[in-house]
């Protein structure tokens, strides 16, 4: 499948509150076709691997009909950064669009923004 990512909507409001459940609900969201779960017998609120090589991350499949089939949107955060390949091409800024990916349905949890961050070697200041 095909990988874009941006902002959404509800990403874009609660993006001052980035530690707010909201923006993690949101960030961890995978829109895909409703013919593409379908076809991988999938539900809405089900959890997905979307793998780029050795990056992956786990989050919540939604049905969008602005989806093209063969193709999913994950809005920006840390979510979308552990998968998204690190090289920037002398420019600076990773490539956001246009990934090839690999999409699989998962039983696995989707893992919290702050133990994402972690691994990229952040620290949480919820606490």
């Amino acid at each position: 499948m095909i990988l874009n990512t941006g902002r959404t909507i509800p990403q874009g409001n609660s993006v001052e509150f980035k530690p707010s459940p909201e923006y993690g609900a949101e960030t961890s969201r995978a829109f895909l076709a409703p013919l593409d779960l379908m076809d991988m017998g999938i539900e809405a609120g089900d959890r997905v691997r979307i793998r780029c090589g050795s990056r992956s991350a786990v989050l919540t499949a939604s049905a969008s009909d602005d989806v093209l089939p063969g193709s999913l949107f994950v809005p920006y955060g840390p979510h979308a950064n552990h998968v998204v390949p690190a090289a920037t091409h002398g420019t600076g800024m990773p490539d956001f669009k246009g990934i090839a990916v690999e999409v699989e349905p998962t039983s696995d949890p989707v893992r919290s923004v702050w133990d994402l961050m972690e691994d990229l070697g952040g620290k949480r200041y919820d606490r």
